[in-house]
């Protein structure tokens, strides 16, 4: 099964056995590479310079900050794949976690972690910004 013959099927056929499959192939294939990703971050650290200018130095943590921050994104994304990889085997996957309404596949191929519907994460995100102000 690939995206274009997903997104043909009918409604009747949402997150069947042929496309949990689809979504839990896609979801190993995506946590396969982000801990490729993290390794080639653990590795770009081990491998940090020595420099003796004191700007330098400061120049090199300061990246080395800007590493860590996103090697903890991807390690966020990990458990975020990994629960999505859940749902798919309790057959949860592709519907809202607060509405039950399906997220959809269009949705789901864009962003294969994704626990909510459009509405429920524009309401989510104008509460966010609306504690914010």
């Amino acid at each position: 099964m690939d995206e274009e013959t997903i997104l043909q099927a009918s409604e009747a056929d949402y997150m069947n056995a042929e496309q949990l499959t689809f979504f839990d192939l896609r979801l190993r294939k995506l946590r396969e590479q982000t801990l490729r990703e993290i390794e080639n971050i653990k590795q770009e650290i081990g491998h940090g310079n020595q420099v003796s200018d004191v700007s330098d130095r400061a120049t090199l943590e300061e990246e080395a900050m800007l590493v860590l921050r996103i090697a903890d994104r991807k390690q966020h994304l990990i458990r975020k794949i990994d629960a999505a990889r859940q749902r798919i085997r309790s057959h949860e996957y592709g519907y809202c976690l607060e509405s039950g309404e399906p997220i959809g596949i269009a949705r789901l191929l864009i962003r294969p972690t994704a626990e909510y519907c459009t509405e429920i994460k524009t309401i989510n995100e104008q509460r966010e910004g609306s504690y914010e102000d």
